[in-house]
């Protein structure tokens, strides 16, 4: 195989790996009947501290511990107003975006330019001496491999077990689920706190791996790309996985088109992904059927519980 073609998918694999995590996150959120729209702003939280965690600290790991604990409190925050004190899950969502931005920026300042090594790859062994699938498959870091393990075990705890059963059928009806007794405050806090803990590591992934060092408002939008990836992957942790790297291979198309000398504007290539979103966006919303199926009916409403 072209060592070209290699290094493409390589890429591909980086620009995509935050998006499985902040998407995945969310995807839960939404199936338990939460709509949290600040995704960006706990990307960047979760990036800026796992970043300054790993500089002061030298532990790439503490960093991503770091960045979930970021992301964990945010969601948190957007949980306590959104859940127990009823405000809008829209407003209260976009606040935290912006709250995340600026928040960010402020504990960044002093840390810009400064570089990181970035976490190590782990090589299996055998495995990843094999030529072509050994570097594709079996020489990523440790955030690339938790990846594809998260995506199955959402999967899995989604369809197959009952706890995801329960969370489902709060995101489809919270007052019948309430009514037989399930506690719909509880599960929805805990869905919120999980989402939040993906996005803190996906913005540890661009803070120590996709660029390793901390950039203001580094995730570009990703938080946004991540909440429209739900929706294109129907609620299905499957077919996210898969839209995480389409996105992903479009959002790196503009460097490979560079270096190949295609003279296109720079300004033109960096807005592809963004409008590959909304293209997305348009099309499956015309299927109204399919997401009728799929979407969880109580998705952005808010519980009053009667007893």
């Amino acid at each position: 195989m072209n060592e070209i073609l290699i290094l493409t998918i390589l890429t591909i694999i980086t620009a995509a790996t935050p998006l499985v995590y902040a998407a995945i996150g969310e995807l839960v959120v939404e199936r338990s009947g939460v709509l949290n729209l600040g995704v960006e702003g706990m990307m960047l939280a979760g990036a800026v501290c796992s970043f300054a965690t790993a500089h002061y600290t030298g532990s790439g790991m503490a960093g991503i511990v770091a960045g979930m604990l970021a992301g964990v409190l945010m969601a948190l925050l957007f949980a306590f107003l959104t859940l127990s004190l009823q405000s809008s899950q829209v407003a209260t969502g976009l606040a935290l975006t912006i709250f995340g931005v600026g928040l960010s920026a402020l504990i960044g300042q002093p840390l810009v330019g400064i570089a990181f090594d970035g976490l190590p790859s782990l090589n299996i062994p055998l495995l990843s001496n094999l030529p072509v699938v050994g570097q594709l498959l079996f020489s990523h870091d440790i955030l690339v491999y938790g990846s594809f393990i998260l995506v199955a075990a959402v999967a899995w705890f989604l369809n197959k077990s009952r706890a995801g059963l329960v969370l489902r059928s709060i995101g489809d009806s919270h007052n019948a689920a309430h009514a037989l007794g399930l506690k719909v405050i509880r599960v929805r806090y805990c869905a919120t706190l999980f989402g939040g803990a993906c996005a803190g590591i996906g913005g540890s992934y661009l803070s120590l791996v996709y660029t390793p060092m901390w950039v203001e408002n580094m995730s570009a939008g990703r938080g946004w790309i991540a909440l429209a990836l739900v929706v294109f992957a129907v609620w299905q942790p499957g077919r996210l996985l898969l839209g995480a790297y389409l996105f992903g291979g479009i959002s790196i198309l503009q460097l490979h088109a560079q270096a190949l000398g295609i003279n296109v504007p720079s300004q033109l290539m960096s807005m592809l992904p963004y409008a590959t979103t909304i293209l997305v966006l348009v099309l499956i919303s015309r299927d109204r059927g399919r997401i009728r199926r799929n979407a969880p009916a109580s998705i952005g409403q808010a519980f009053h519980p009667t007893t």
